[in-house]
This record gives C-alpha cells, structure tokens and sequence, in this order.
C-alpha cells in the first residue's frame, strides 16, 4: 500500500517552517541537513521528521508562497492526523501561533487550520471514530 513518504517544500526562510513543524510536533527532529544546487542556484536545506516520514525545507524560495485566498494553483494546504487536536493547537498557541480558521462541524472528526509565519497553511485533524465510513463521511 503506498504511503506519503516525504514532502518536499521550498520556503524563503527554513527556521520559521522549521520552528512550526517543531512545536506542532516536538518528537520530530532534524534528521538531515545540508548544501548544494537546485536548479542552478545554491540552497541550504533540512530534513524535519520522523523515522518513517519528514519534510524537506529549502530556503532559496523568492517571494511569498501562493496566496491562499486565490483560485491560482499550487500548495493549498498540508493535512496532518493527530492523535490529540487539542494538544496540538496548545503547543502551537504556546508556540505564539494562533489558529487561523477551525474546519467545519462534523460528529466524527475535528479540525483546525493554522498558517505559519512562510504563509503556509497546515491543518490537523482528529478523528473521533475509527469506521472508515464515519470517518470519511462529507455529510
């Protein structure tokens, strides 16, 4: 069965991206980092994760990421499960983020929507059912 193994983002600032990934998720660690060239232009970057699963941070992004409130393609949002919604959005409040919208009511998930200081936006999700029907309903 075919998994996510990494995402891979190129970001105008590694440390903000990184600091967020860190506060949502303080197991994670630096499993990586280093120099080289990517598309003709050097770049600094960091492996942040897990064993199983990171993310790739590249600081040699120009401008702002795309803006959220448009039609225009590319990243919407990255979409994390978490075990707790609510010890995640206190570390992240703790952290100084505030979230920036909560996901639609619904009997067997919650969910909340923070965009970080890149203007990137991650949501995590909590289920509150493990039947894939209750789950994966969009009633």
């Amino acid at each position: 069965m075919p998994k996510i193994e990494h995402i891979n983002l190129v970001v105008t600032e590694i440390d903000p991206t990184f600091d967020f990934l860190k506060a949502a998720f303080p197991e994670w660690r630096l499993r990586g980092e280093g120099r080289d060239q990517w598309a003709g232009m050097p770049r600094r970057w960091v492996h942040v994760g897990d064993d199983d699963f990171y993310i790739t941070l590249n600081d040699f992004g120009k401008g702002r990421q795309r803006d959220l409130s448009s039609a225009e393609p590319g990243l919407a949002h990255i979409g994390f499960e978490v075990s707790s919604l609510d010890d995640v959005v206190e570390r992240l409040e703790h952290a100084g983020y505030r979230p920036h919208h909560l996901g639609a009511d619904h009997p067997h998930r919650k969910n909340t929507y923070f965009i970080n200081d890149e203007g990137l936006e991650f949501e995590f999700v909590e289920y509150l059912s493990d039947a894939p029907e209750e789950k994966n309903s969009y009633v």
